[in-house]
């Protein structure tokens, strides 16, 4: 089996990421950082954010386990205390693979520009670089509403408990395959209107933002923020990849909530 490691950088991810290379290769697995089977995530959320977009193009053939150097992660199974039974579980077991669905964004231009298409585990914000953002919400090729306030969130299901959460959104069970829109401080008066609540969208439904005024914008995918200039639309479904994760032992969706959110 061929496995690669991403590591948050810091001295104790570091330190372990070595350990656990040596103890693998002792197990005669190959390391290999083109074409892995196993990656894995040494330090925090955003490592397995950042594993997932650099090998966001073999979602099929790469499977991910996170460790936390840190506190508990979302999306991580093990601690640094349990990586000897990591190691074996891995060399000598076979594992569970469990998918989450994704997000698809597409971003179209209005010069002759060709479109750009992205994948996001946890979320897409759009914010404007200056000004009210002003944009209209298309939901199934119809006029939803004209927002305004300061963003807009589409979340993934296991995204949910990220960004979405503190913006008062949903939690939503990632077996679900959907995508959901919450909003960012949004204008509410005697003039302007929004629905003021999250939208949570099926799979068969897609979501497209067109811009009003400003043709700048702030975009964020998952942990990378960048402007994109002169946009046109902006497109977001449910993906048809999936993120695939080793488990080689249980750790329910609930509990996953439960331990990020409640357990001292």
């Amino acid at each position: 089996m061929k496995f690669a490691i991403v590591s948050k950088g810091d001295e104790k991810s570091n330190t372990l990421s070595e350990k656990l290379k040596s103890y693998l290769t002792d197990f005669k697995l190959e390391y290999d950082e083109i074409e892995p089977e196993i990656t894995i995530s040494v330090g925090g959320d955003g490592t397995l954010l950042s594993a997932f977009q650099r090998y966001r193009h073999r979602l099929n053939d790469t499977a991910f386990v996170g460790i936390h150097t840190g506190h508990l992660g979302f999306y991580a199974d093990w601690m640094p205390d349990e990586i000897e039974k990591l190691v074996i579980a891995i060399a000598k077991t076979k594992c569970r693979i469990v998918e989450y669905p994704l997000l698809e964004v597409i971003i179209y231009y209005n010069n002759e520009r060709q479109e750009e298409h992205y994948l996001a585990l946890n979320e897409a914000t759009i914010k404007s670089v200056e000004g009210t953002f002003v944009i209209d919400v298309e939901i199934k090729d119809e006029l939803f509403e004209r927002f305004r306030g300061d963003g807009l969130c589409v979340s993934t299901p296991s995204g949910s408990t990220a960004y979405n959460k503190a913006l008062g959104g949903a939690i939503i069970h990632p077996s679900l395959e959907s995508i959901q829109i919450a909003e960012m401080a949004s204008i509410n008066n005697r003039v302007f209107r929004t629905i003021g609540s999250p939208l949570i969208l099926p799979a068969h439904h897609k979501c497209i933002f067109r811009p009003v005024t400003h043709k700048d914008f702030l975009i964020g995918i998952d942990h990378l923020t960048f402007v994109q200039k002169d946009i046109q639309s902006l497109q977001f479904r449910v993906a048809d990849q999936k993120i695939r994760f080793a488990r080689y032992k249980p750790f329910p969706f609930w509990s996953r909530v439960r331990a990020s959110f409640i357990d001292e």
